[in-house]
């Protein structure tokens, strides 16, 4: 049986971008993004109905300062406690998943997809001018339970962060960070454990 490219998506293999089926989610997400960043952000039943809407699944306790910015949302799982504050950007072509008590600093971007560096592997021969018929993969995100990502971090694709880890502001995170550490830089690297 064929898969789709929405399985394709998710099982990190490439897939096709502008598929019926992820663009109408995608605009969706984008429809519901428009909608938080506007609303009121005294009214809690209105952000938290947008939210459940928005996200795969989210925790109690969740609080996302306005602007967020999302691909599709329905990959993104919150646990408990968890704050994300403004302008992050969570590109969730594959799951992104944030643990318990876990807190999102400004201007964090999250990528759980990415292309090819070589241009004669990344383009497709028939390029009809439509950015999605590039070659496109994804890999899941992990942030455990209890971590910090400071401002301006960036976290690529397949990455997972342990327990109990701090990331440093502006680090850029390439390759997986252990459990109980302070990691910071560009590459991230571990400096001391915690």
């Amino acid at each position: 049986m064929a898969r789709t490219e929405k399985e394709k998506m998710l099982a990190g293999e490439y897939y096709y971008a502008g598929d019926k089926e992820l663009i109408t989610r995608w605009h969706l997400a984008k429809k519901l993004t428009l909608a938080y960043n506007q609303a009121d952000s005294t009214d809690k039943e209105l952000l938290d109905s947008i939210l459940s809407e928005l996200l795969g699944s989210k925790g109690e306790n969740v609080w996302v300062t306005a602007p967020i910015f999302v691909d599709y949302g329905e990959n993104i799982h919150l646990g408990n406690n968890v704050e994300i504050n403004m302008n992050c950007v969570f590109l969730d072509c594959n799951k992104i998943t944030i643990g318990d008590n876990s807190g999102i600093a400004p201007n964090v971007q999250i990528y759980a997809v990415g292309h090819p560096v070589d241009p004669n592997v990344r383009l497709n021969k028939d390029l009809t001018g439509d950015l999605s018929a590039w070659k496109t993969s994804s890999a899941p995100v992990t942030i455990g339970s209890n971590v910090w990502i400071g401002g301006g971090s960036i976290i690529l694709p397949g990455v997972t962060i342990g327990d109990n880890t701090t990331i440093g502001a502006g680090s850029v995170v390439t390759k997986s960070i252990p459990a109980n550490c302070l990691a910071i830089g560009n590459p991230c690297k571990v400096i001391r454990e915690l």
